[in-house]
């Protein structure tokens, strides 16, 4: 990979963090089950103060939470105090939300509910899943006449939360969540056509549908308010082709590539990168690979850092005594 050049090379964006990098702990949301037809929960680990705490020490400057790091809890009283304590720690609050989760249905949630609940806790941005059903075979399924049909209705189900938007400042992007096409998503957006509302591009989620990573993100890259930045493992065995997430930097995307393409490409509304990485679960014990998703956060953040030049926060060296 070739270091970070090129337009606006020294644009400089906030190092957010997706909660799901820390699913395996229970945080974000447990995904991926739908295949067995069931849904599933991993037992938290922790706590969202804890989740904030550690985010500190980290030197995260924003968390990507979901309801589940809510506990649930939309009480006006609770939202309040999950807002004092990010606003003790320096940090910003984004919000993800589904409408229709396959496997997780704790993460699902109405435009209407959930800007109340974003605006209660002081998040600036709300992402949204979603959750469009497309026909199989899907890989020349994108703007089918049933997928437009359920974009269409999303579409003018914004369109009726428009003036909440407007009233709470709310940030909101619409993420290629494994369901939907780069076209797609940027259809959605020009739709709206609201200076309020990107879309957040998932950097390995075209996959699922057959597209590819780099066309992907050149497509959306100019209607982004917000990335989950990610980086996987693409490789094959006789069980078949596989895609297994990675710290950033260790897999098969070009992440600096990546970036650099945000960077010159991405409106001035994306004003921070969010880590996300989803290791698997199968080949250690569960609490092995707790402490191996904790591993991989902090070697994709020093990577985020070092090497792609994200944060705004300047991290003194410790003096050394002579």
């Amino acid at each position: 990979m070739d270091k970070i050049t090129g337009k606006n090379s020294n644009r400089k964006f906030k190092l957010g963090m997706h909660s799901y990098t820390l699913h395996l702990s229970g945080y974000g949301e447990s995904w991926g089950f739908q295949g067995e037809g069931k849904t599933y929960a991993f037992e938290k680990a922790g706590s969202l103060i804890d989740l904030m705490d550690l985010a500190k020490k980290e030197h995260i400057e924003v968390l990507h939470i979901t309801l589940v790091d809510l506990d649930n809890d939309t009480s006006p009283e609770h939202l309040a105090m999950v807002k004092k304590e990010a606003e003790k720690r320096g940090l910003d609050l984004e919000l993800n939300i589904s409408f229709d989760a396959p496997s997780d249905p704790r993460v699902n949630s109405t435009i209407e509910e959930s800007l109340e609940i974003a605006h209660a806790m002081g998040a600036k941005l709300v992402k949204y899943s979603t959750d469009i059903r497309h026909s199989r075979p899907f890989t020349h399924a994108c703007m089918s006449p049933e997928a437009m049909e359920q974009m269409s209705r999303v579409v003018m189900e914004f369109q009726k939360n428009i003036p909440t938007i407007e009233k709470y400042g709310l940030k909101i992007a619409i993420e290629n969540h494994c369901d939907l096409f780069a076209d797609e998503v940027v259809w959605m957006v020009k739709k709206l056509n609201h200076p309020q509302i990107g879309a957040c591009c998932d950097t390995i989620n075209s996959l699922i549908l057959g597209e590819g990573i780099a066309e992907c993100v050149k497509k959306m890259a100019p209607y982004c308010y917000c990335v989950h930045f990610c980086d996987n493992k693409i490789f094959a065995d006789p069980d078949g082709t596989h895609s297994l997430g990675c710290a950033i930097g260790d897999g098969d995307v070009d992440v600096v590539e990546i970036m650099k393409i945000l960077r010159a490409e991405a409106p001035e509304e994306l004003d921070t990168i969010d880590l996300e990485i989803e290791l698997p679960l199968s080949g250690y014990s569960l609490e092995e690979g707790r402490q191996k998703e904790l591993e991989g956060m902090r070697k994709s953040i020093k990577f985020m850092r070092e090497v792609l030049k994200l944060s705004l926060i300047h991290i003194s060296e410790p003096t050394r005594r002579s």
